[in-house]
């Protein structure tokens, strides 16, 4: 009976002990995939700052593939800036992810011309790196979901079709951003295709490109019952990252 109360006490002394040890090695790995970040992007005529957290999680057995999520806040501005008719329905004349490869109708795409530009947006992002020879990654990320603030501005509509060409209309950022492939996107949207190297444990750096998609939405409605316009810009990027649980 000693025996067996002896067994069962050593069992559950190395059981208790294996799941502490499997629970510290994988708090520590959560903590070890936590990156913090600073973005700067610009193509001349708009700049871009961006700030986020990512947590990665390895997905192959060498731990070199990651994917993971996080939250990026990012600020834009920009002077003479042309947003275009947003709407896929419009575009493309179609909704789904196959208007990644349609053509666009351009009889259907008019312009809203914004001298002063000034997007905030906060949103969930989608992140997948590969790491190679230990102190470099190669990555991509896209926003996902969230939502944009910012002060109303005006701009000067553009359209060879309508009656009120050459009229002033006031706008403000599109409230809601979400993920929906190409035109068929709402809101304003931050993606990045980078390089990452870690020159200390902790500090690494990032240089890529930055592709942004920000979005107005008129107080009125216009050819087309269109209230919705979008500008693209493809920027180069540099970033800082802090890994404080390397």
């Amino acid at each position: 009976m000693k025996k067996s109360v002896l067994l069962i006490s050593l069992i559950l002394t190395f059981v208790n002990q294996g799941f502490s040890q499997l629970t510290n090695e994988v708090n520590k790995g959560y903590k070890y995939n936590n990156n913090f970040d600073l973005a700067l992007a610009t193509e001349g005529k708009q700049s871009l700052a961006a700030l986020s957290w990512v947590h990665f999680n390895a997905v192959t057995k060498n731990k070199k593939f990651k994917v993971g999520y996080g939250v990026r806040f990012s600020s834009q501005v920009g002077k003479n800036l042309n947003y275009e008719t947003a709407p896929a329905i419009l575009t493309s004349k179609q909704r789904g992810p196959q208007v990644l490869f349609t053509e666009i109708f351009y009889e259907n795409v008019d312009t809203l011309f914004v001298a002063k530009s000034q997007n905030n947006f906060l949103n969930l992002s989608i992140n997948l790196q590969y790491t190679f020879k230990e102190k470099f990654d190669i990555g991509f990320n896209i926003d996902a979901a969230g939502f944009s603030f910012g002060k109303k501005t005006t701009g000067r509509y553009i359209s060879s079709q309508s009656s009120q060409n050459g009229s002033t209309q006031t706008a403000a950022p599109t409230s809601l951003n979400l993920l929906l492939v190409s035109d068929n996107d709402i809101g304003a949207l931050n993606s990045e295709f980078y390089f990452r190297y870690w020159f200390k444990p902790k500090w690494a750096i990032r240089a890529g490109a930055s592709f942004a998609f920000t979005e107005y939405k008129t107080e009125n409605k216009l050819r087309l019952d269109n209230d919705r316009w979008r500008n693209k810009s493809l920027m180069g990027m540099i970033a800082i990252t802090f890994s404080p649980f390397r």
